[in-house]
């Protein structure tokens, strides 16, 4: 019981120590832009995502998780091809962050990703309505409120698939009908900015 008692105090004493800033919920907004890359292909597009986020944080070991509801566009565009997409981002991320100073903080996350697609196929280009990633990532914590942060998101399975028998169809009306897909993923590079209350 005596045991119980002293460790019950050192981790009340512990949490008075901790910084007045370090906050266990923590809510905002984040906003940022993107790089998207398609996995055949060398054309980069570029792309914007912004929303409502949360936090929660164990002041003392410096853990914590994430998570965001984020409106994302993302994909690649050219000239023959459209694999752009639009839709809603929900990233739960595993954080640990270590203080500098009361008014700066490093931090590294990873976790799951959530894609949802928004729009449909667009001729040959089928796009999954659903994709699962996973995230890595690392910011900035500055002025108690505010997160700069970069982000790397690659999906686990294929965003989507391109319809080859019905691009080449549509080139060339002789073309044997053949059933030929081409698998393709698009992987996301993210720059941020949140503010948290």
């Amino acid at each position: 019981m005596k045991k119980n008692i002293s460790l019950l105090v050192i981790g009340l004493m512990l949490m008075i120590a901790a910084p007045a800033h370090a906050q266990f919920f923590q809510w905002g907004f984040k906003g940022g832009a993107n790089i998207s890359k398609i996995s055949f292909n060398k054309d980069n597009m570029g792309g914007f995502f912004f929303g409502p986020i949360v936090e929660f944080n164990v002041p003392v070991l410096g853990v914590g998780i994430d998570g965001a509801f984020l409106y994302d566009q993302r994909g690649v565009k050219s000239h023959a091809n459209n694999f752009k997409q639009s839709g809603f981002d929900i990233p739960v991320n595993l954080k640990y962050t270590l203080a500098l100073t009361d008014m700066l903080g490093v931090y590294v996350g990873l976790g799951p990703n959530f894609y949802f697609n928004l729009k449909g196929n667009d001729g040959w280009v089928h796009k999954r309505k659903a994709m699962i990633g996973m995230n890595f990532g690392a910011g900035i914590n500055l002025l108690r409120h505010l997160q700069i942060g970069f982000n790397y998101n690659i999906p686990f399975d294929r965003s989507g698939h391109i319809d080859v028998s019905a691009m080449e169809r549509y080139a060339n009306s002789s073309y044997p009908y053949q059933d030929i897909r081409k698998n393709y993923k698009i992987r996301t590079w993210q720059i941020s900015l949140a503010y948290l209350f």
